[in-house]
């Protein structure tokens, strides 16, 4: 029991690392906040928060798996090789296909209750 407590703690330290150490997480971060903020002026409905809170876990959890990646090649390959350049690339297209999923989903989503705000 105490050893899967202590993987608990890793992981916080690992979530903690990466808020604290990504600009790119501190960007998810603001968004994040944004979305909740107009989930809750726009009163969406269960299935949209469903699917906003999704997004958000999708795009941090591929953002924490990207670092993880770009850490784990710059130890192995501290110099530049094109395979580590590949890795790390391929890395940062999962996180941006992830992002552009969820923006196509938020439009979805908020779009159709910000118009008839803009049409009045």
């Amino acid at each position: 029991m105490k050893k899967r407590l202590q993987s608990f703690g890793y992981a916080f330290r690992g979530i903690t690392e990466v808020f604290g150490s990504e600009t790119n997480m501190k960007i998810h971060l603001v968004i994040t906040a944004l979305v909740i903020i107009s989930g809750f002026v726009f009163a969406i409905s269960i299935i949209e928060w469903m699917l906003c809170l999704l997004c958000i876990g999708l795009v941090v959890g591929a953002e924490m798996i990207n670092t993880a990646i770009e850490k784990v090649v710059d130890l192995a390959s501290p110099e530049q090789h094109p395979l580590a350049g590949k890795a790390k690339d391929i890395a940062a297209g999962a996180v941006l296909i992830c992002a552009f999923i969820s923006v196509i989903i938020g439009l979805l989503i908020f779009v159709p209750k910000v118009l008839p705000l803009i049409a009045s």
